[in-house]
């Protein structure tokens, strides 16, 4: 855990633009993330400026999520030390993730189409510190794939289940298990899903106890939650 930097002052251009919480991590437990949707790419540079001159050596990872391309090459030309996956559209700086402790967090993808909000929900739960592991294409239209990862599954601390289209996966899985499931409902499927709608209200309406859920397309939210639950 970090302390806080109570000398520390943000530079006039960046206090015009967002005020850092830099003492989150010391507060919390858990650095700030900064989300680059809506931001241009100017506007996530200068905060990746100011992060880099606020810390040589950070004590806490600090994630960019939702960068596109033109995001990363703002964060990487003042960050050159930074981490970026294209699947997750996440940077990390610094790129070499923490040593893990407490649980595993095994993170399941419905499917293929459902990986990139599961691997930013993986990379999430790696940047704060746990061990993760990833399974892919498990989704309920054949049962058999995800009972054969099931000793995976029940060796999990905590366990992050994307799903779109009917979002009936992490219900099965928490059947099955003793963990805690986060699932995330993605925006995957065909009309009626609704944009991730229809498998949000699936997961709302889980019969197996045990379910939480995060809102639409939201693996940040999901990982940094099973962080939270698998820390001890």
């Amino acid at each position: 855990m970090s302390t806080p930097d109570p000398g520390w002052q943000p530079p006039p251009q960046l206090r015009r633009l967002a005020e850092l919480d830099t003492d989150r991590a010391a507060r919390r437990g858990y650095p700030e993330a900064v989300y680059c949707a809506g931001k241009t790419p100017d506007q996530v540079a200068r905060i990746a400026q100011a992060l880099g001159q606020r810390a040589e050596n950070p004590q806490a990872t600090t994630l960019f999520t939702r960068a596109d391309p033109d995001h990363a090459k703002a964060v990487l030309t003042a960050l050159p030390d930074a981490h970026y996956d294209d699947t997750a559209r996440l940077l990390a700086w610094p790129a070499e993730p923490p040593a893990p402790t407490g649980g595993l967090i095994v993170v399941a993808a419905a499917g293929t189409s459902d990986l990139p909000v599961a691997t930013e929900a993986q990379l999430t739960a790696t940047y704060l510190g746990r061990s993760t592991d990833l399974v892919v294409d498990v989704g309920v239209a054949g049962l058999h794939r995800v009972l054969g990862h099931l000793d995976l599954l029940r060796s999990a601390r905590a366990i992050v289940v994307a799903a779109g289209m009917d979002g009936a996966l992490p219900g099965v899985i928490a059947g099955l298990v003793s963990a805690p499931v986060i699932a995330v409902p993605t925006s995957v499927g065909y009309g009626a899903a609704f944009e991730g709608l229809a498998p949000l209200l699936t997961m709302l309406n889980a019969c197996a106890p045990g379910v939480a859920v995060v809102n639409i397309d939201n693996g940040y939210g999901a990982g940094h939650m099973a962080a939270q639950i698998a820390a001890n």
